[in-house]
């Protein structure tokens, strides 16, 4: 392939390669040229054009496929746009003698058509440069047109077309001719053709202004011609024609009006034009679907084609045309729905409505913006309103002409259905956006459709009750009035039969939309529904009138409460379930007594009844599942029993009492099923028989003339499949309309009136209204769905019954009947199949087997597509059940044979799908010995080029097989690839099945060889390089499904082997698809986009940018419509989520902008955050930009046009200008997607850089790189969006709002504000804040968004922003008028919601005091722990410090609140702790229910207590703390306990409850703010002094709650968790020491001080033996011991290893943890008695010197850590205890031991590099003086520590020396001689010698001096300890040392400072020093006069220098002298 790379064809590789490659090597070539000849140098190409010209020319007539000449055409073309163009019309000439050539054979086929596309290529590229040659060529074009076979005429068109494209205007002379020889071709047969004319007329029509003017009827005639008997892609075509046409007759282009003087259409005349193709279709007698309906019935493709048109026309006028004509439009669409014709059938009906719906969605919802929907809205209101009182005008006048009326009230009833749906429809998107639409007094909304509610139609009634339901989902705050107001209508009007039925829709209705809205309905209303119902059913048979829609209407309503789920249908059950037990007779005998009597009407009305509590048990079933118990579904069965037993009567009472009974009948068997579908058939097991031959003879048409099919077929057979069902519709935008033309009986008729339980079920997500199915066709689809559900429970013998049945019954049945009965047996042999492989049983023996055999097989060779589609599909889910290798091996055998022998068209279809079925259901090693002869029969069937339906079907087998071979199928991946290659190549463009399966088959291979993809093999980069030329092939198809399985398999290839596939020239292809107007097209660039953007964002917004840029400089940038502005890529997927209704499509979007967000977001915050703020800040206003462009136009034309064109066109020619502009500004759901990624923007900042959260910090580094952005600095827009969404009408939007400010408070209230010291940024914002949340506490805001808002306000106030009292009050007082209404309770009467909302609403109002309280709390702590400011404070100005709070000002604001605060605290706390009871203890629970929840939301409520408990507790836990456990407040004895004390008790152990159960397993979900505020609240409790002594005097609690902790240690990471555990664990043992102090005390009290007694308190008692489980002090070493350990796993490590491990350096927190951890290991012995401390004793010491050892690191500035002061302090804790005096042996040898333990960790040689030898030496020191009874005349310690302390002396470090001579210090002062005594004679001449040394090597730095003047005190100490005999010879040795150190005056003043110092301090000693010992001194000094001279100078010279100074002193009086040195204090 690398050799096709070249600017000319490499001829002689081409001879090289094989025949087979050569066509795909010159394509290669071709593309290759294609990308050049743009980017080449133009000289090079000219030098090369001749050789070049001759090449491709020479091609033209090399037969070249589809593809290769469309490249081949465009290339020549661009070579001569580009080069010289001398020999352009010698080729021209060339081609048109080929195109002119007599010879019609096949073969020269390829060359006559790939001419004709270069002629077109030519004239589309250069146009007018052709000059005068194009008559002659279009001429010929024609004449060919006439002679050509289908293939040819298409292609002729496509050129036609461009050529017209190029020349413009030029060719008008040609334009008549070209549309008489087109015209006639718009009926072709072939609908390839048709298609072409089409989109040459649409060509034609720009500039060819007869097209829409005299011609318009005609083209409109012709176009509803060519609709007839159409396919999908035809009627697209021709519908676009059409709209298109009569858009332009109504508005033509501005420069064709200018030439000639047109006569323009009228609105009326168009729209009149196209209503004919609707009522009456192309001409008037017409075959319609195979079915010759009675009068001229339109074809079915006409009406759907004209409706397509509709939506065309309306799409090219523009969304602001639409908006002026709206009411026009409106009533036109009306009127046809209306028109008889439309309606002769009721299914034709149906249809009709349906078209007029899709024509009123598609303008309505995609073109006009949320205001101008709201006008829209209001125009329908207003038609529904006159259509009702004409309605009621004919229903209240009795007079003459009846007949005539009644037409008009049936003709409105649809009128009204399409006028109702579409007013829901709008409502629901708006959603709440369409408040002011319902508000508003003028349009009456609500009382014009509660109106339709009594119109005579069921449709109309069903239709308003509809539109209720949207109006409740919308704007739940109307769903409790409405319902209150209907069920007053009800009782009202109890004796209308309209008013009964209408109003029950409606009250079904809305109940069914409950579960739409979070915050649900009130609890009684459920109650008023059952009372109604109860009533309508009792009062039925009062009153024959109305007996039948009572029966009706009680029913449905049951049926609706049911969907509100079983917490409110528990209620009710037993009541329902006696109802359902009366419908039915209870015994045999009443059921024959029954048939006896009755007339017709009382059996309608009984079966009505029956269906409809069938209906109700179904709802049952299927919404309350959690209250199905065994013995609520044996109740059940009784009911149900007896209507299966009912049904075998049935046909005797019709028989009796006529056929109308026939439609209740069916409807009781279709309730029937649908129950039965739903129960376990383990409990109808009894009644199987009776049932299956009703399912049977129901599917089978036994009784039933009709030859109705069942719709479940489609979706029985595999999705996939549908590119083989011929006219089965794959997804597209059409659906709803497209429905109607599939094959199956009623398809797409869905109406709401088939099935008016419908209105209450949960409708599927792809469906905008429910549309059941007609009832016949119902009863087929539950009966088919019940047998799948029953069959794996049959026995084998009936199985076999059944199978053999089926076949009988196809044989019986002829022709059409046939069909039907094969389908239905079809479809629910494939039911039962696949309820078999679910219940993973088996199809039973080999004559089971053998029958279903037969049937399948059968089936294989039927004509019908449909049924060899399903046959295959049986065949492969049978292989799957059976599941045998013979079995599957015969089978395929079978397909095999049948393959090689047949000629058939049908039966080599069917057998090969088998095969691929086979595969597709056993997988690849199931079937694994039948791959190699299935590929080669499959793969020789594909290339059948006569028949290309037999290529279809056989590629897309193989596709299956490809897919699910896996591995396995790598062996014949490069045939199979070459021959789709090949096929791809040559396969006319026409034959889009073919192409579509080659798509899947490319697909198939790409994953089997998946990431081997990256490989650079030879064979690798072959089926790469063929994978890639595949994929370009189908991208240049022009079919948008094979385009979208060309970007499905790229998308696999980047997946794979992401760096070969080649963004820069594939992202802009996708961007161009997202306009595209194929649903499947725009899904697959989406799907894409998403996985691109997933792995290389910005390289795809880039070449989205940059195709926009190219797009913007080339001429021809209307041949792409593009709406890629500078907001990028981003901008047009924002744009589409304002469009698209698609599920998939949007929440694709959503992925890829997400995933574009989090990688691009950070880097281009501007673009980003003005993204989002043009989203949000978009006003509906439409329009208003748009008269300002028209303004300005207006200017720039010079004023003689002006004066031609009269000033409506002008105006109205705008439309076209527009459209290219997004019209419509973004819809509420958009918005909420823009807030939602404001606030991910906030967290993607977080992560990156913290400037983005600093200022200053941003000030400071967007000057050094002012590209650079951060998120501070846009804090304004931020709260701007924030503040817009938060106050916006969409309740959605505001929650998103809400969080977003949320959010912003959370991440910035802590950023100062650089230039205001002391203040924070958000200051400023004060005033939105308080804006933005004010509207939220209004009283008609909904609970959800009031809680949200709550939170908001406790996180203001919490976040210290604000620091003006008066200012905080304006939130505040928001939180206090809430308080009060949680305190006055809202009252029942204006309750909208359910009680589960006010628990919401009550309890976010509580946890935001709570959070409130707890932060005020935590600042006055702060407050009391800082020192007081000076007092001088209050005085000063109010400057700068003036702002600050008072401590307690927060305090002051929750002060008054607190009493009754603390109460509502302390009963959410009970209510949530009875909430968290488990199931078992439900009985407990207050019938009533609790402060805060009603007993029937209990489920709910408990979701709102779990969000809101944990900051309650803690605040309580605060409050009580602070109050004495609230003994102070209790002073009314309300409900006081007989004591204080059991008041404390009760509370303590609420809240230690709570915390304990919930410690105990917090859910990964909890959040770690949970956790934090129930260990805060712990540690809260565990400061007040009555909770210490209730949690001490239960022992067994307080180990429990350390137990809890090691748990919650053990699964929580986060180190502020473990934190506050030691915290609480510390409390706790502090709580028990106190304890038992007051113990021991009272004990030494009474027992009058016998020690031993008092002393044995405490852990351990005599034994010493501690208990686990019962002792705290085992608890808690757990605990303490599993921190250290996994802190400092060293420690764990046995002292026998070899290698020492150095000390580690922790974490900040770590060394936090660790800190306390020891500490409370030191407390720990305290509470045991002397034999229990020496339990653990020996565990303490070893885990404190471990510690000490592990963290002594040697720190640069030689500070201690937090771990080994907490060990040093331990040490000296435990050293100093009491029991040192209790367990003398014991004692000692442990401490004796623990000195060893530290000694041996300071040896020199052990400890290595970075020991801090201070800390150790510090630990040795301590020993020595703490523990010093113990350890005297221990030698081996003494020569230890006299070792380790040499070794300090000698210490290189002056730091480590200074603090080893300070220890030293304080041993050789220790009171007891016998221990210093040792020491002083050991290290003392050592001190001696290290101090003389000084005078030859001076102290060169402040440590070192302050080592020695450390040194000289230890030698100061020394003598005066001395005896005074030796104090002579002690002198002798310190007096001369220090004055060695004096400066004589020379060098003084050159002398370092540190010298000078040590001078200094040696003067001053000495001096100290003399005045002492005086005798002593004397005889020192006198012995060496020397010594005295040195003395005295330095004395003299000191005293000379202080006059000096106090001379100078005087003169300066002010400046203080600081002290010279400070010493750094000692560690004692």
């Amino acid at each position: 392939m690398e050799l096709a790379h070249s600017l000319l064809l490499n001829e002689e590789a081409l001879a090289h390669i094989t025949e087979a490659k050569r066509a795909v090597f010159i394509f290669e070539w071709l593309r290759f040229l294609d990308k050049v000849l743009i980017a080449a140098n133009k000289v090079d190409v000219k030098e090369k054009q001749k050789q070049l010209v001759e090449q491709l020319t020479g091609l033209i007539s090399s037969s070249p496929g589809p593809p290769t000449r469309k490249l081949l055409a465009k290339n020549l073309a661009v070579l001569y746009s580009i080069g010289d163009t001398f020999t352009v019309f010698q080729t021209l000439d060339k081609c048109n003698d080929i195109i002119r050539s007599k010879d019609d054979t096949a073969a020269y086929l390829p060359t006559k058509l790939a001419a004709v596309a270069c002629v077109g290529a030519f004239y589309e590229r250069m146009g007018r440069m052709l000059g005068s040659s194009f008559p002659e060529t279009i001429n010929n074009l024609l004449k060919a047109l006439k002679s050509s076979e289908s293939q040819g005429r298409g292609e002729i068109l496509l050129s036609l077309q461009k050529v017209l494209g190029g020349l413009g205007g030029a060719a008008a002379s040609c334009h008549r001719d070209i549309y008489k020889n087109a015209r006639s071709l718009l009926t072709d047969r072939s609908m390839a053709v048709r298609c072409a004319v089409a989109k040459c007329l649409l060509e034609l029509q720009n500039e060819a202004v007869f097209i829409w003017t005299t011609e318009l009827e005609n083209v409109a005639t012709l176009c509803f011609k060519a609709l007839e008997g159409s396919t999908y892609s035809v009627r697209v075509a021709v519908s676009t024609l059409l709209g298109t046409a009569m858009a332009t007759a109504l508005m033509p282009k501005q420069a064709t009006v200018m030439r000639q003087n047109v006569k323009r259409a009228t609105l009326e005349e168009v729209l009149e034009l196209m209503s004919t193709g609707f009522l009456r279709g192309g001409s008037g007698f017409l075959k319609s679907g195979g079915e010759m309906l009675k009068g001229a019935s339109v074809s079915r493709e006409v009406r759907v084609g004209v409706t397509q048109a509709y939506v065309v026309f309306v799409t090219t006028l523009g969304g602001q045309w639409l908006e002026r004509n709206f009411a026009v439009f409106l009533s036109h669409l009306l009127e046809l729905v209306a028109h008889p014709r439309a309606t002769q059938t009721h299914v034709e009906a149906v249809y009709s409505r349906r078209c007029v719906s899709f024509a009123l969605r598609a303008s309505l919802g995609g073109l006009l913006g949320e205001k101008a929907q709201i006008a829209a809205a209001k125009e329908i209101c207003l038609a529904i309103s006159k259509q009702m009182r004409a309605v009621e005008a004919v229903v209240n006048d009795p007079s003459s002409e009846g007949r005539a009326g009644a037409a008009d009230v049936s003709a409105s009833q649809h009128v009204m259905v399409c006028a109702l749906k579409e007013l829901g429809s709008l409502v629901r998107s708006l959603s709440a956006t369409a408040s002011p639409l319902i508000q508003e007094p003028s349009v009456g909304f609500l009382e014009t459709v509660t109106s339709v509610l009594l119109h005579p139609s069921m449709a109309a009634r069903l239709a308003a009750a509809w539109c209720l339901r949207c109006v409740a989902v919308a704007l739940p705050y109307q769903l409790t009035p409405l319902l209150e107001r209907c069920a007053e209508c009800i009782n009202n009007l109890k004796n209308s039969p309209e008013a009964v039925s209408g109003y029950s829709f409606a009250m079904a209705a809305l109940l069914g939309g409950v579960h739409q809205c979070p915050l649900g309905i009130p609890h009684s209303k459920g109650k008023m529904v059952v009372s109604i119902a109860e009533d309508l059913l009792r009062s039925a048979a009062q009153n024959s009138r109305l007996s039948l829609q009572r029966t009706q209407a009680g029913w449905l309503l049951l049926g609706a409460l049911m969907t509100l789920g079983p917490s409110l249908v528990r209620y009710h059950l037993p009541k329902m379930l006696l109802l359902w037990r009366n419908v039915f007779p209870r015994s045999q005998k009443e059921l024959e007594a029954e048939k006896a009597r009755g007339d017709s009407f009382s059996w309608q009305v009984m079966l009505e009844g029956r269906a409809g509590a069938l209906c109700a048990m179904r709802s049952f079933v299927a919404h309350c599942p959690e209250l199905l118990t065994e013995d609520v579904i044996r109740r059940l069965m009784t009911p149900i029993e007896c209507a299966m037993t009912m049904m075998s009567h049935v046909p005797a009472v019709i028989k009796v009492h006529g056929a109308h009974l026939k439609a209740s009948a069916a409807m009781v068997r279709l309730r029937l099923y649908d129950i039965l579908a739903l129960l376990p058939p383990k409990t109808y097991e009894g009644s199987f028989n009776a049932l299956l031959r009703e399912l049977v003879a129901e599917f089978t048409l036994t009784d039933n003339s009709a030859n109705t099919t069942t719709s479940l077929l489609r979706s029985l057979c595999h999705y996939d499949d549908s590119v083989l069902m011929g006219s089965w519709l794959q997804e597209t935008d059409h659906k709803s309309i497209e429905d109607q033309l599939q094959p199956n009986s009623a398809s797409g008729s869905g109406a709401l009136e088939h099935d008016p339980s419908s209105i209450y079920l949960r409708i599927p997500a792809v469906e905008a209204v429910p549309g059941p199915l007609p009832l016949g066709v119902s009863v087929i689809d539950a009966s088919v769905a019940l047998f799948g559900v029953v069959f794996p429970h049959v026995s084998f013998k009936h199985r076999l019954q059944m199978l053999d049945h089926f076949a009988e019954c196809i044989k019986q049945a002829k022709g059409v009947r046939q069909q039907a009965v094969q389908l239905n047996i079809f479809t629910a042999v494939l039911s039962a199949l696949k309820g078999l492989a679910e219940n993973k049983s088996s199809l039973g023996p080999e004559e089971v087997r053998k029958s279903a055999l037969a049937l399948v097989m059968g089936a294989l060779d039927n004509p019908n597509p449909i049924l060899r589609c399903a046959a295959g599909e049986a065949l492969g889910r049978m292989a799957q059940v059976v599941g045998e290798a013979s079995f599957i091996a015969r089978m395929a055998q079978h397909s095999f044979d049948k393959l090689k022998s047949a000629r058939d068209v049908v039966s080599r279809t069917g057998h090969s799908l088998a095969l691929g079925c086979l595969h597709r259901y056993v997988g690849g090693i199931g079937s694994g010995q039948h791959l190699k002869t299935s590929v080669s029969i499959l793969l020789a069937l594909a290339q059948d080029a006569t028949c290309h339906e037999v290529q279809t079907w056989a590629l897309h087998s193989l596709a299956l097989i490809v897919d699910s071979s896996g591995p396995m199928y790598r062996g014949y991946v490069e045939p199979t690839l070459s021959l789709v290659l090949t096929l791809l190549l040559t396969v006319p463009p026409s034959h889009t099945e073919v192409h579509q399966c080659l798509g899947r088959c490319l697909g198939a291979l790409i994953t089997t060889v998946g990431p081997e993809l990256q490989g650079n093999s030879v064979s690798i980069s072959t089926i790469r390089s063929s994978c890639l030329v595949g994929c370009a092939i189908m991208q240049d198809h022009s079919d948008s499904l094979v385009q979208a399985a060309a970007i499905s398999c790229l998308q696999q290839l980047h997946m794979f082997a992401p760096r070969h596939v080649n963004l820069s020239s594939l992202v802009p292809c996708l961007c161009v698809h997202l306009c595209s107007s194929h649903l499947l097209l725009r899904r697959a660039a989406v799907a894409c986009l998403r996985q691109l953007a997933q792995r290389e964002a910005a390289e795809v917004c880039e070449y989205a940018m940059s195709l926009a840029r190219r797009a913007g400089d080339s001429k021809d940038s209307t041949s792409i419509n593009l709406n890629i502005t500078e907001t990028g890529l981003e901008g047009v997927l924002f744009g589409m989520l304002d469009r698209e209704t698609d599920r998939k499509l949007c929440s694709d979007i959503h992925d890829t902008l997400g995933h574009m967000l989090s990688s691009l977001a950070v880097g281009k915050l501007p673009h980003w955050l003005k993204l989002c703020k043009d989203v949000l800040a978009a006003t509906t206003e439409v329009g208003g930009t748009v008269a300002s462009v028209g303004r300005r136009k207006d200017e720039e034309e010079d004023s003689e046009k002006k004066d031609e064109m009269d000033d409506d066109i002008m105006f109205t020619s705008l439309g076209q200008d527009d459209k290219s502009k997004p019209s419509v500004a973004p819809r509420w759901v958009t918005r909420v997607f823009a807030a939602d990624c404001l606030c991910r923007i906030i967290h993607l900042c977080e992560n990156a850089d913290k400037a983005h959260f600093d200022l200053a910090a941003a000030r400071l580094a967007k000057t050094r790189n002012p590209e650079g952005d951060f998120l501070v600095l846009h804090l304004c827009d931020l709260v701007r969006m924030a503040f817009m969404a938060a106050t916006d009408h969409s309740n959605q939007l505001r929650m998103a709002g809400l969080q977003a400010l949320e959010d912003i408070i959370k991440k910035f209230a802590a950023v100062p504000e650089p230039e205001f010291p002391g203040h924070v940024i958000l200051e400023q914002y004060q005033a939105n804040v308080g804006a933005a949340l004010r509207p939220a506490f209004s009283p008609d805001t909904p609970s959800d968004i009031t809680a949200k808002a709550c939170q908001v306000c406790s996180a203001w106030i919490g976040s210290g922003v604000v620091s003006d009292l008066n200012d905080l009050r304006r939130v505040h007082t928001l939180l206090v008028s809430s308080l009060d209404k949680v305190q006055t309770g809202k009252s029942p009467s204006s309750q909208l919601y359910s009680e589960s909302a006010t628990t919401m609403e009550k309890l976010a109002v509580l946890k935001a005091w709570a959070e409130v309280f707890v932060v005020a709390m935590n600042i006055k702590k702060e407050s009391q722990s800082r020192p007081a400011r000076r007092p001088q404070g209050e005085e000063e100005d109010e400057g700068d410090e003036g702002d600050v709070l008072p401590p307690d000002s927060l305090m002051t604001l929750v002060q008054p609140e607190l009493p009754s605060l603390s109460r509502l605290w302390l009963a959410v706390l009970r209510d949530y702790a009875l909430l968290t009871l488990p199931a078992e203890f439900s009985s407990q629970l207050p019938p009533e229910g609790g402060a805060f929840y009603t007993p029937e939301t209990i489920d709910t409520a408990r979701l709102h207590y779990r969000s809101s408990w944990a900051s309650v507790l803690h605040a309580e836990a605060l409050w009580l703390s602070s109050t004495g456990f609230g003994s102070a407040e209790e002073s009314a004895p309300l409900t006081a306990p007989a004591n204080t004390d059991d008041l404390v008790k009760d509370r303590l152990h609420l809240l230690l409850g709570i915390s304990i159960e919930f410690l105990c397993f917090p859910r990964a979900e909890e959040p770690i703010e949970d956790v934090m505020s129930c260990l805060h609240a712990l540690c809260t409790l565990l400061d007040s002094p009555s909770a210490r002594t209730h949690i001490a005097e239960d022992q067994l609690l307080a180990v429990e709650l350390l137990n809890v902790l090691h748990r919650l240690l053990l699964t929580r990471d986060p180190p502020s968790v473990q934190l506050q555990v030691t915290t609480v664990v510390q409390k706790t043992i502090w709580a028990a020491q106190e304890h038992l102090e007051h113990v021991r005390s009272s004990k030494t009290g009474e027992a009058g001080g016998d020690e031993e007694c008092v002393s044995a308190l405490g852990e351990g008692g005599e034994t010493g033996e501690l208990v686990p489980g019962k002792s705290l002090v085992f608890a808690a070493m757990e605990l303490l011991v599993f921190i250290l350990v996994r802190h400092l796993p060293h420690l764990k490590a046995q002292d026998t290893e070899s290698v020492r491990h150095p000390p580690q350096q922790l974490s900040d927190h770590s060394n936090r943890l660790v800190a306390a951890t020891v500490t409370v290991l030191a407390e720990l012995p305290s509470l045991c008695s002397p034999a229990g401390s020496m339990t653990i004793l020996p565990t303490v010491l070893f885990l404190i010197t471990g510690v000490l050892r592990d963290t002594a690191v040697k720190t640069a500035d030689n500070s201690v850590c937090a771990p080994v002061s907490a060990a040093l302090q331990a040490i000296k804790t435990i050293l100093s205890s009491p029991l040192a005096a209790k367990s003398q042996p014991q004692w000692s040898a442990l401490v004796r031991s623990s000195l060893a333990t530290v000694l041996q960790h300071s040896q020199p040689d052990a400890c290595g590099a970075g020991v801090d030898e201070v800390s150790l030496l510090t630990a040795v020191t301590l020993f020595l003086l703490s523990a010093s009874s113990a350890l005297v005349g221990v030698s081996v310690l003494q020569e230890g520590c006299i070792e380790r302390f040499r070794h300090g002396l000698n210490s290189a470090d002056p730091w480590t020396q200074a603090r080893c001579y300070q220890l030293l210090l304080s041993v050789f002062q220790h009171s007891c001689r016998s221990l210093s005594t040792p020491y002083i004679h050991s290290l003392a001449p050592l001190l001696v010698e290290k101090l003389k040394a000084v005078e030859h090597s001076p102290p060169s730095t402040a440590a070192e001096l302050q080592a020695v003047q450390e040194g000289v005190k230890v030698l100061e100490s020394l003598v005066a300890m001395g005896e005074e005999q030796n104090r002579v010879q002690l002198l002798a040795l310190l007096v001369p040392t220090l004055i060695s150190y004096l400066l004589d005056d020379s060098t003084f003043s050159t002398a370092s400072s540190s010298s000078k110092g040590l001078h200094e301090s040696a003067l001053q000693s000495l001096m100290h020093t003399g005045p002492l010992y005086p005798a002593a001194f004397k005889t020192v000094i006198g012995a060496a006069p020397e010594l005295k001279t040195r003395l005295e100078a330095a004395i003299r010279s000191r005293q000379a220098n202080s006059k000096a100074k106090t001379a100078a002193r005087q003169q300066q009086p002010t400046v203080q002298a600081a002290p010279t040195i400070k010493l750094k204090t000692s560690f004692f």
